[in-house]
């Protein structure tokens, strides 16, 4: 159980607007607050869900919950933002979360339902709950996960039910999936494990984070190229999904390995005992360049249409009639090494540090955008409007196709940076200058997500 005080003055003033929202709404005050941050991944883009550590930090930016417990066997559900509806649903029911319609208020379930589901709970503790972020939607910075979180994390206390960090994310993990994200899991785990001052390196199976110490002399700006990208609302996150899936299997059935056993590229290199620069070098041997059919698959794994689309697709895959496998899993293997030297310069702090990890986040820039194919002309024009404003790296961060970019920029030149970027790309278009106040912004590492007390 994570408990904690309002650690900063913005964090206290966001709460006190909070509680006078939740007692017009309910007409009572409320007894416990919920913050979960949002995240910026520094480097390893798309490849928790493959296997691999990511290298992200939490960030200032959150989601927050005012939350009261009654016997009135209800769930009722508010958000400060008018254009999010008001929801209710009955303690007892079934939970129904409509993946075909993402609405705020299903990611919220998504994180109730998840602890309500590993505990068994047949009747969960009626609550009222106002929901407010920070979190611009849709812009890379884990708005969606952290909301599931929240939610997570509100339901325990709710209800009086304890588990460790690592258990709750790993649940939260799982549950995005009623919602339809096939994800990896980055996000949930650096919102609980997430500590002030320092970056994680996340790692998978089993999760645990270890620290990264960031450079002193840079700082770490992002920038929203304000167009919005849902992942559950589109299927370009789950194509990627599928595509790393079937190159998996097809690499595995290459190897002459049982391809049913393996889903994720990261256990064909464990299987295989080889290095990231052998696994890349078996993509360039054996995916060809040109994007396979499904009938090709079919014919190298052996297996039918039927079962292609039970074992391989997702729901809102189905559609798919080609797939670029070479491509998708290069990105993997490249990102993953990416990830390592990330860490390893942190760890060993050499004099030309700054330089070595802008050129790591240039390298996946180019990487999520000619091989991943998961940017966009906005973010692409950004990082560059970035690099040529004294960013010494800069890459799309999050899902990719719209959000925010991540630069690093040398501490002493950062005033710079901020008014050249805001000449640069925002000011010049009467939307992207409506939205700068919260669109570019220096970041900092901050702790996890937990119950805040008022005193």
């Amino acid at each position: 159980r994570a408990l904690a005080a309002p650690n900063s003055r913005r964090t206290k003033q966001a709460l006190s607007a909070l509680k006078d929202t939740f007692e017009r709404k309910f007409g009572v005050s409320p007894i416990f607050y919920v913050r979960a941050p949002g995240r910026v991944n520094l480097i390893g883009e798309h490849i928790d869900y493959c296997g691999y550590s990511v290298l992200p930090m939490a960030i200032e930016q959150s989601i927050l919950a005012a939350v009261s417990v009654n016997s009135s066997g209800q769930i009722r559900l508010a958000n400060t933002d008018a254009q999010y509806q008001d929801y209710m649903v009955s303690c007892s029911a079934d939970i129904f979360i409509d993946r075909n319609n993402p609405k705020w208020h299903y990611y919220f379930l998504c994180g109730v339902k998840g602890v309500q589901e590993a505990f068994g709970i047949t009747e969960l503790a009626g609550m009222s709950c106002v929901v407010d972020g920070t979190i611009p939607p849709s812009s890379g910075l884990s708005s969606s996960s952290a909301l599931v979180c929240c939610a997570g994390l509100v339901t325990l206390e709710a209800n009086q039910k304890y588990m460790t960090k690592v258990a709750i994310a790993e649940i939260c993990a799982k549950c995005e999936l009623y919602i339809g994200t096939e994800g990896g899991g980055m996000d949930q785990s650096i919102c609980f494990l997430a500590e002030a001052g320092t970056a994680k390196l996340i790692e998978f199976q089993p999760l645990r984070a270890l620290d990264v110490k960031l450079p002193n002399g840079a700082v770490f700006v992002i920038s929203n190229c304000c167009l919005e990208m849902n992942k559950a609302a589109s299927s370009y996150f789950n194509i990627r999904v599928v595509e790393c899936r079937i190159a998996t299997k097809m690499l595995a059935k290459a190897r002459g390995l049982d391809f049913s056993r393996f889903l994720k590229l990261a256990q064909v290199q464990t299987e295989l005992k080889a290095s990231l620069k052998e696994m890349l070098l078996l993509v360039e041997e054996m995916l060809h360049v040109e994007p396979y059919s499904r009938e090709e698959i079919c014919k190298v794994l052996g297996i039918t249409m039927e079962q292609f689309s039970a074992d391989l697709l997702s729901d809102n895959t189905q559609h798919l009639t080609q797939f670029k496998l070479h491509q998708r899993a290069k990105h993997v293997y490249g990102e993953a090494a990416r990830v390592l030297h990330f860490k390893s310069v942190c760890d060993s702090e050499p004099a030309d540090s700054i330089q070595l990890l802008g050129e790591l986040m240039n390298q996946s820039h180019i990487s999520c955008r000619d091989l991943y194919e998961c940017s966009c002309p906005q973010l692409d024009q950004l990082v560059e409007i970035c690099l040529k404003s004294g960013a010494v790296g800069s890459r799309l961060t999050g899902a990719g196709w719209g959000g925010c970019a991540v630069s690093m920029v040398p501490r002493e030149r950062v005033e710079y940076f901020l008014q050249a970027v805001r000449d640069a790309y925002y000011l010049c278009d009467p939307l992207r200058a409506a939205m700068e106040k919260q669109s570019l912004f220096v970041s900092k590492p901050v702790g996890g997500a937990a119950v805040l007390l008022e005193h």
